[in-house]
């Protein structure tokens, strides 16, 4: 496949929000990672694994959506941070808005690690120290 990343990285959100499982997962190479806290196992290597937790995800959703807000590409051209304003549609009407930040990283015109980053706090007990230092903050001021 010979192709620019920036095509690679705009046709991987194009073929999700068209819930093109077969077409997203070609973009992808054969030991290619996919890393997602949203998914029950957020690290998955290879197609299988990316297909079938990608399986799961789609009929949960009525729908993806992805705007593209700022990309960056490495010199190299093998690497992009791409930031998103993300608005999918859970089956049920329940709208999710949130910006998001993707790291593709590719070779030979296929996706060899795509890792996504939500804007949310630590969890565990880092996020209630964060949660308890917050709640005071907002209560008694600095």
């Amino acid at each position: 496949m010979n192709t620019s990343l920036h095509d690679l990285v705009t046709r991987t959100f194009a073929t999700v929000e068209a819930k093109d499982l077969a077409a997203m997962i070609d973009l992808f190479a054969d030991d290619g990672v996919l890393i997602d806290p949203h998914f029950p196992i957020p690290r998955m290597q290879g197609k299988a694994a990316i297909m079938e937790n990608f399986k799961e995800a789609m009929t949960g959703m009525q729908s993806f959506g992805y705007t593209i807000v700022n990309y960056f590409e490495s010199a190299n051209g093998q690497s992009a941070a791409v930031e998103t304003a993300t608005h999918h549609i859970v089956k049920g009407g329940m709208k999710l808005n949130f910006p998001q930040v993707f790291i593709f990283d590719a070779a030979d015109g296929r996706i060899t690690r795509m890792q996504a980053y939500e804007p949310y706090g630590p969890h565990g007990i880092v996020g209630c120290f964060l949660f308890l230092g917050r709640l005071k903050t907002s209560l008694f001021g600095k």
